[in-house]
């Protein structure tokens, strides 16, 4: 496929790259106090014991944050009767081996949750050689209270409240979505903040590869198509 595209002479190039980076220092500026903001929401204490079924036996939420006082979660789609997780939050799975120690060195733990038995979560997470923390929440409403599982007759009404709005269609009975938790010194557990849908785009580093690039992210179909392009990594053709 060609691009048709404006060729001017490197000094042009100059002048015109110059002017959009004006623009992104200036979104920088606003994702900053965007980020400022954020830490700014007032927050909720959870008073739900969660009980969670890892591969070193059950854990309790307060037991994901390791001895940190504050923990990511990501909400990875894999219900409890799917052979496999889902292929797109696998793509955004692919980003977080290497960055767990960072964010263990800045107070922070990190933890998928899914609702699948704990036994194939580990069997797809050694398939694909993540080595992540990978809970299950199948025995616990955890999912449904963080608003990313959904009942069959939630999803066939197609009312139900995802991304923060109760008339959002959503495209199963499982949704991904970040949340983020803070725990004090007497372990009181807080819950501070959660994205869904585009909201965790911030977080996958290939689509931020991919903006850069001349063709984009060359995605033309309307969600929920727009992705059928990824597989599971070992799934692209050779």
């Amino acid at each position: 496929m060609n691009i048709k595209h404006e060729i001017v002479s490197r000094n042009e190039w100059i002048e015109a790259r110059k002017g959009l980076l004006a623009q992104e220092k200036e979104f920088t500026r606003l994702r900053d106090e965007l980020s400022e903001r954020r830490r700014q929401l007032p927050w909720v204490r959870v008073d739900e014991r969660y009980v969670f079924e890892g591969p070193n036996g059950k854990e309790t939420l307060g037991d994901l944050f390791e001895g940190r006082s504050q923990l990511v979660v990501y909400h990875f789609m894999f219900a409890p009767d799917w052979e496999e997780g889902c292929k797109s939050c696998s793509f955004w799975a692919d980003n977080f081996n290497g960055i767990v120690p960072h964010l263990n060195h800045r107070d922070v733990s990190f933890a998928a949750i899914s609702r699948a038995p704990v036994a194939k979560l580990s069997a797809f997470e050694k398939r694909l050689g993540w080595s992540f923390k990978w809970v299950s929440s199948g025995a616990t409403t955890f999912n449904q209270n963080y608003a990313v599982s959904f009942s069959n007759d939630q999803v066939a009404s197609g009312q139900f409240n995802y991304n923060y709005n109760a008339d959002h269609h959503a495209y199963g009975a499982e949704m991904p979505g970040i949340s983020v938790f803070f725990k004090d010194a007497d372990g009181t557990i807080f819950h501070t903040y959660s994205t869904y849908s585009r909201g965790i785009d911030i977080v996958n580093t290939a689509y931020h590869y991919l903006d850069l690039v001349p063709k984009g992210r060359d995605e033309k179909e309307p969600a929920p198509m727009s992705m059928s392009w990824v597989r599971l990594r070992d799934r692209y053709d050779r």
